[in-house]
């Protein structure tokens, strides 16, 4: 209906509206003369999209990946019908309106299936037309496994649990882009037939490590056994599963890994995109921030600008620059603080929701967040990026776990994941965990996301002080 609808529409714009010029009458054509084909067109591309998988697709599959297939489908298709139209009647029809069809045609199929994922993404998260997936393994592939499941309820999974014979430590959980989770263990690896029954399972996701053999194949019999679909992952010696890329050499798989950090070109961009949002933000905030800098001088003695060191990228330190808070010379009070029986804050990076150190103006601007603008003057000086983990000062980096210690490889940034997701409602656990999260998923539409995810978290206030 579509492709037909698309053909008429072409018609329309050909010979009715005469674009782009009027059709002479000698060579107006009745819309019934191009029925046979239209039928012959509406039966060629069904097929050859059918021939080419395009009904069969995977929810896995991207809407990228979608609209090209279908694209070169329809090329293929109209290239072939175009031939063998002009072979038989040369000059009969005009050219312009098989090239306006395919555009209609093919523009109509992707906007019913840019629909139809719109509706299906609406409905699976509402919790209906779902399938439950149990995940086999909670090694680095299951965890990434079920963070990509939590984190996409469009695609119609909804996560049970997971199956593993270790048990998992206390403060185990898994980031994703607007969450700390701990999905639920439901058992051992034995436990599995069991688990497909009791929690009714429609498909089990193994992502068992490369060594355990005996029991990824012991697991895909159990699937089989209990007629339950399954899909394995790769795990590729615990590799970050997005950053591999697998090329023949003669028939020879060759397995090339590329870094997880954000490195050439991705860095070039990143860069490109701090340095012209950067410097235009500035620009608009300037006469904002001479008047929060007025408020700071009169509400108490002291600079308005406060330079402190701080640990960057690599462990190098750098002054960060912000709008002064706190009383004169508050960081001579910061030991006896941070050992008092009276702070009950996290253990490695210092907050009180009570500073007395805070100023009355210093109170409303972190609450409002408007003591970090001058971060602008280090991310244009390149310490700091518009989107990356919060920088810390020396002593709360002697602190850090080596785990912790992975967030050093980024750039630190105004706004981050967790800044948009509690703040300093979190843990440092669980802050370090959307830091490593964002290192491993790292876009620009990522980073556009999180700027644009700041700007309700900053008005809500949830977790400031």
């Amino acid at each position: 209906l579509l492709i037909v609808l698309g053909f008429w529409l072409a018609y329309q714009l050909r010979y009715a509206i005469g674009f782009p010029d009027e059709v002479a009458p000698s060579d107006y054509r009745p819309f019934r003369s191009f029925l046979p084909v239209l039928v012959l067109l509406a039966t060629l591309l069904p097929l050859l999209f059918l021939a080419r998988g395009v009904y069969g697709l995977s929810r896995w599959t991207g809407l990228l990946d979608e609209a090209l297939l279908v694209t070169n489908s329809a090329f293929l298709g109209f290239g072939g019908l175009i031939v063998a139209v002009f072979f038989v009647r040369t000059l009969y029809f005009s050219r312009a309106i098989f090239l306006y069809a395919f555009v209609f045609a093919v523009g109509l199929l992707l906007l019913w299936r840019v629909g139809w994922r719109a509706a299906m993404a609406i409905i699976r998260a509402r919790g209906r037309w779902v399938d439950r997936v149990l995940v086999v393994g909670a090694g680095p592939a299951g965890e990434r496994v079920m963070s990509a499941l939590i984190g996409q309820p469009g695609l119609g999974y909804a996560l049970a649990g997971f199956v593993d014979d270790a048990p998992v430590a206390p403060a185990w959980a898994i980031a994703t882009q607007r969450a700390v989770v701990r999905p639920e263990r439901l058992g051992a690896c034995h436990d599995l037939p069991e688990v497909v029954r009791r929690e009714g399972i429609d498909e089990v996701i193994i992502a068992l490590p490369s060594t355990a053999h005996d029991q990824l194949y012991w697991a895909i019999e159990q699937c089989r056994a209990c007629r339950v679909s399954f899909t394995l992952v790769p795990d590729l010696f615990e590799l970050s599963l997005d950053r591999v890329s697998i090329h023949a050499l003669n028939g020879l798989p060759l397995i090339t890994t590329q870094d997880s950090g954000i490195r050439g070109p991705n860095a070039a961009i990143k860069r490109s995109f701090d340095l012209l949002v950067g410097g235009a933000g500035l620009a608009i905030i300037a006469l904002p921030m001479l008047i929060i800098a007025a408020l700071i001088r009169l509400d108490s003695p002291g600079p308005a600008l406060y330079g402190q060191r701080r640990v960057g990228r690599g462990g190098r330190h750098f002054t960060c620059y912000k709008f002064r808070s706190m009383r004169r010379n508050a960081h001579n009070e910061y030991a006896a603080l941070a050992t008092s029986t009276t702070y009950t804050g996290d253990r490695v990076a210092f907050k009180m929701k009570e500073d007395p150190r805070v100023t009355r103006v210093g109170r409303w601007l972190r609450r409002t967040s408007l003591d970090e603008l001058p971060n602008l003057l280090n991310v244009l000086r390149g310490e700091m990026s518009l989107v990356g983990p919060r920088p810390h000062v020396p002593e709360e980096v002697a602190k850090y776990e080596p785990w912790h210690r992975q967030r050093l490889a980024l750039m630190p940034g105004l706004t981050c994941l967790w800044q948009v997701n509690g703040r300093s409602d979190l843990t440092f656990d669980e802050q370090v965990r959307f830091d490593l999260y964002y290192a491993e998923r790292w876009s620009l539409w990522l980073d556009i996301k999180i700027l644009l995810w700041t700007i309700p978290a900053v008005i809500t206030r949830r977790g400031a002080y």
